[in-house]
């Protein structure tokens, strides 16, 4: 396992850096904030042990950027400033965990091999497609066939989950409960209404239909078959 600390305090850095390497781990160290974000991009790493009071970058700045470029290594934040605030600004910024000074080394190697059992996160999906359908699930807009579809915001989550359940039959029932968050049955035809308009602004005018209905049991989006 690969570790990567940037901690400018000397003693300290060799006493993490000798009980890690002790563990069979490798460990890279950066004494100054720039330097540990060179190496922090040029990675990859297990784990980032992180001190918040550096030179030329501090802490803080540093994962904020490492998290801003994506990168999703677990990340501990090493440091003396021990009030709630200070650790809710360090987790708030992308740290996973938070230890603060002076500490035992049993703890923060108990600590590391936390983090590095972590499985690592799942991408995270922001765009749903089906056809010439798209979604952007960050913008919340919707297009077909590179035409912009002038979507309410209902009617975007109603297609949302449309196309998250694809090719399955959802009932008017699922639609209540899903979009709506209705948990009894108004007794309106509200779904049927809100099918009606979307089909308006996603199927008119376009070559195929992607909503259909499935008579006697609801509602079911798929592609030309």
């Amino acid at each position: 396992m690969k570790i990567l600390l940037i901690e400018d305090d000397a003693e300290t850095a060799a006493y993490v850096a000798k009980g890690l390497k002790e563990q069979g781990y490798v460990v890279d160290h950066a004494a100054e904030g720039r330097e540990g974000l060179f190496l922090a991009a040029e990675g990859p790493y297990d784990v980032m042990i992180v001190d918040r009071m550096l030179p030329g970058l501090d802490g803080l700045a540093i994962v904020k950027t490492i998290r801003g470029a994506g990168t999703k290594t677990p990340i501990l934040f090493l440091t003396t400033r021990s009030s709630i605030e200070d650790r809710v600004e360090g987790l708030e910024a992308g740290g996973d965990d938070y230890l603060v000074k002076p500490f035992a080394f049993s703890e923060l190697l108990a600590r590391v091999q936390a983090l590095a059992r972590r499985p690592p996160l799942a991408d995270v999906t922001t765009q749903l497609r089906i056809a010439d359908l798209e979604l952007d699930l960050l913008t919340r807009t919707a297009s077909r066939a590179g035409h912009s579809l002038d979507l309410k915001p209902l009617e975007f989550k109603l297609l949302e989950y449309l196309v998250r359940n694809a090719g399955r039959i959802v009932t008017r029932t699922m639609l209540l409960e899903k979009v709506w968050d209705f948990h009894f049955d108004p007794q309106t035809n509200v779904v049927e209404t809100n099918i009606s308009r979307l089909r308006a602004k996603v199927d008119r005018g376009f070559g195929c239909d992607l909503i259909h209905t499935v008579r006697g049991a609801g509602y079911m989006l798929h592609g030309p078959k």
